[in-house]
């Protein structure tokens, strides 16, 4: 069984046929009449087709150019979101590396001038001690020289007596001699005296 489409189809052909036969029995009528009869159908079926495809095609054309824009725009504006958002993230981490690098260096300052401050003082510390240890040595050496003053007149003094004592209380070399001699004479007489008796 044949379909409708091929029906019309054998019965274009053989109107098709037909045609061209009277064209030819007519010897060359008008060239165009005969094409229109001939082929106007598919022509004109072609040409809706045609029509339709090239319409079809526009249509989808279209579309597709809309949504290409559309995700280009799409896509244009989340570079340019994720642009922005690193823009900012980057100049938020900028200035917060900034501050912290001023912190580092306030805090650098004060421990700098806590530094000279506690070696001021400590220098000012080692001074003062050092002038008291001075002084100190210095009333040390005052007091020992007195002491030694006082010791050597003290000394001095007692020898001065003892040696005032010693000239007071001794007796004399000539006075001595005298009263040896003295003494020696008279044991000599005594020892003499009992040889006489």
């Amino acid at each position: 069984m044949s379909t409708p489409e091929e029906q019309k189809k054998a019965g274009n052909g053989s109107a098709a046929r037909k045609a061209a036969a009277e064209a030819e029995a007519a010897g060359g009528g008008n060239l165009e009449k005969i094409r229109d009869i001939l082929f106007g159908a598919q022509v004109h079926d072609f040409e809706k087709r045609f029509a339709r495809l090239e319409e079809r095609l526009m249509k989808e054309t279209s579309d597709a150019r809309a949504e290409t824009r559309k995700r280009f725009e799409a896509l244009e504006s989340f570079i340019k979101k994720e642009i922005e958002s690193l823009g900012e993230r980057l100049k938020a981490e900028h200035e917060e590396r900034s501050e912290a690098g001023k912190e580092i260096s306030r805090e650098l300052r004060d421990t700098a001038r806590n530094l000279d401050k506690r070696i001021a003082q400590l220098d000012e510390l080692t001074t003062k001690n050092q002038r008291e240890l001075r002084q100190q040595v210095l009333d040390q050496s005052k007091a020992l020289t007195e002491e030694i003053r006082l010791r050597n007149r003290e000394t001095t003094t007692a020898l001065t007596k003892e040696i005032t004592e010693l000239r007071t209380a001794k007796t004399d070399r000539a006075a001595l001699a005298g009263m040896l001699t003295d003494v020696a004479v008279r044991l000599t007489n005594d020892l003499k005296a009992p040889a006489k008796q």
